[in-house]
């Protein structure tokens, strides 16, 4: 017995987008929906037309933050100041639009909302959050997040910054290393040892005596400006302290934070490649036949299409187990190691298929490839995250 489909307005299903294959954007709020969009036209408008000069030049324009924060894409998953207050899920979708233009632009606002607004908020006393938060979700401050040091690197317990109360504040020692935003920024939260070795956060304004920052060239994420920090003596008031930490606990709550916004991003770029890749091997005749009839290259096409739609497909569950209040301390993890693992294998398939123009600046994806190589290490490296996922399950630090 045969059946035959009928064919009529009743019963035809839409067809299938292959760019969305399991219908995630059917997941998506209107107002998610809305934000995606305004973050994609700006960045088609705002960024991308400047992007290779930019890059050529380790140039950030500081008037993309106010850009930013006039966009509501600054801090906008917290309450009141200004905040746009949109879901965790949103955030992310801007995170996307941002690192598929490039990963500096992602950087931006990985720093301001999760690594310095998001703890003044958390942790920070009234007089912080009414002086700093406002303008930091404007983007006319802006903002940085000091933890990291050359000699402690994954592994932020050793560091050495240290700080000592005095009558009338307190005295902080110490230096920073690969700071994001150091170089340009108004406020740093600097993160500091006390005699017993737990670890507080300072706010610390950039005019402040013995405050310096330096900036470091670099040939990956060239546009987002990364710095050393140096204190020497560094005296601030009782005020700049964060009085709601409860040690590390506080700190990795800002990491994961922003852990989430890579996997997003990271995600981002992959698919700007993907899609450049498909263009490509589409319209390059070789042998008298598209490329993208050759099996090797549908092979890599069908790999970026399955990592993309599944590394989407798990940063929008994390985001909205995020807006629940859940833990997500083994999502977090999971999600940085897988994503940003595959986005860098995906974007060396796309230059493979673009061969030598794959290294042009006018495809774009040299530039992606060698940013990625930086996504891929900082905040938590691949190994890192693996031992933090086996540590998770076993119990056993394998660190």
């Amino acid at each position: 017995m045969s059946v035959r489909l009928v064919d009529n307005k009743d019963t035809v299903k839409k067809v299938n987008d292959w760019r969305d294959p399991l219908y995630l954007n059917n997941l998506l709020t209107d107002k998610e929906k809305l934000i995606h969009k305004k973050a994609k036209d700006f960045c088609k408008t705002r960024l991308l037309p400047t992007v290779i000069d930019d890059n050529n030049k380790s140039f950030f324009d500081k008037k993309i933050y106010s850009d930013l924060g006039k966009n509501g894409f600054l801090g906008n998953t917290i309450k009141g100041y200004g905040s746009a207050n949109v879901s965790s899920v949103a955030y992310g979708l801007v995170a996307r639009e941002l690192e598929s233009v490039d990963s500096s632009y992602r950087s931006a606002i990985s720093v301001q909302s999760s690594l310095v607004i998001h703890p003044i908020y958390n942790f920070g006393s009234n007089e912080q959050k009414e002086k700093y938060i406002p303008e930091l979700i404007k983007g006319n401050l802006i903002g940085c997040f000091g933890l990291t040091e050359s000699v402690s690197g994954s592994d932020p317990s050793s560091m050495q910054t240290t700080f000592e109360e005095v009558t009338d504040g307190f005295i902080i020692n110490g230096s920073k290393d690969w700071i994001t935003n150091a170089p340009i920024a108004d406020v740093f939260l600097i993160w500091a040892f006390d005699k017993e070795k737990k670890v507080h956060g300072f706010l610390i304004d950039k005019e402040t005596k013995g405050l310096t920052a330096e900036k470091i060239n670099k040939s990956s994420i060239k546009i987002a400006q990364a710095g050393k920090i140096f204190l020497k003596d560094v005296k601030v008031p009782k005020s700049s302290i964060l009085p709601n930490t409860t040690g590390w606990k506080s700190v990795y709550s800002c990491i994961n934070k922003a852990r989430y916004g890579i996997a997003w991003g990271a995600m981002g770029a992959a698919e700007t490649c993907w899609f450049i890749a498909k263009d490509y091997s589409e319209k390059r005749i070789v042998n008298k036949k598209p490329l993208a009839s050759k099996q090797l290259v549908q092979k890599k096409l069908a790999d970026m299409m399955t990592e993309i739609s599944l590394g989407f497909a798990g940063c929008i569950l994390a985001g909205r187990s995020m807006d629940e209040d859940k833990d997500l301390k083994i999502a977090i993890s999971l999600l940085k190691r897988n994503n940003c693992k595959k986005a860098l294998n995906i974007v060396r398939d796309a230059r493979d298929i673009l061969a030598g123009n794959g290294i042009l600046d006018e495809y774009h994806v040299i530039r992606h490839l060698v940013n990625l190589e930086t996504v891929n290490t900082y905040d938590g490296t691949e190994d890192t995250h693996a031992l933090i996922l086996g540590k998770l399950q076993t119990g056993l630090d394998a660190f």
